[in-house]
């Protein structure tokens, strides 16, 4: 049987979009959470040159933990400010009650959601060495006096779960990255 150049072209091209692939080979791209509670989500594509900026950044914390936290510091930074310029708007720090559905701003929930998508990125990735990305954690009740509030977490070889917290700074400031245990017992009046 002769199967024709476009009776076999069809099918691979079916396969390929199946799989996920594109002319942009090696792309990554995000659904970005910003207006509060994930209201928008726009995509957001890393390019080769953000790419190879966060694998050097990764490259450096190979040493040890510790040294890794440091360089997810600096990747989120990266990650962030490019959200930031594709949204066209820059999230300013914490939140502003009211501020819901305002384009580019963030709460807790956009935060961690983006934070916890793009560790996920580095894992896949083969970024992170000493860590693995654990679930999304939260804090406060309301009854305990705080607002709740959420983080992406990492588990470290010994097991430690460390919160990964960006909602403090504005886009592209460095997040908090503190063993959670200490993390769950702060956020009092919207302190860290």
């Amino acid at each position: 049987m002769k199967i024709s150049g476009s009776r076999l072209y069809l099918p691979l091209l079916v396969f390929a979009a199946l799989l996920g692939w594109t002319s942009s080979a090696g792309a990554q791209s995000f659904r970005v959470c910003h207006g509060y509670g994930c209201y928008f989500q726009t995509p957001v594509t890393l390019t080769s040159g953000d790419r190879s900026r966060i694998a050097g950044i990764m490259a450096s914390g190979r040493k040890s933990a510790e040294a890794e936290r440091a360089a997810i510091r600096r990747a989120v930074q990266v990650f962030e400010l490019r959200s930031t310029q594709v949204i066209g708007v820059a999230d300013r720090p914490k939140m502003a009650f009211g501020a819901a559905r305002e384009k580019g701003q963030m709460d807790c929930v956009d935060e961690s959601t983006n934070t916890d998508h793009f560790l996920r990125y580095l894992q896949s990735a083969g970024m992170l060495r000493h860590h693995s990305v654990g679930r999304r954690e939260s804090r406060g009740s309301f009854f305990d006096g705080r607002y709740p509030h959420f983080a992406a977490v990492l588990r470290d070889a010994s097991g430690t779960l460390w919160a990964v917290d960006s909602w403090y700074e504005p886009a592209g400031g460095k997040p908090d990255v503190m063993r959670l245990a200490e993390w769950k017992e702060r956020g009092f009046n919207s302190q860290r």
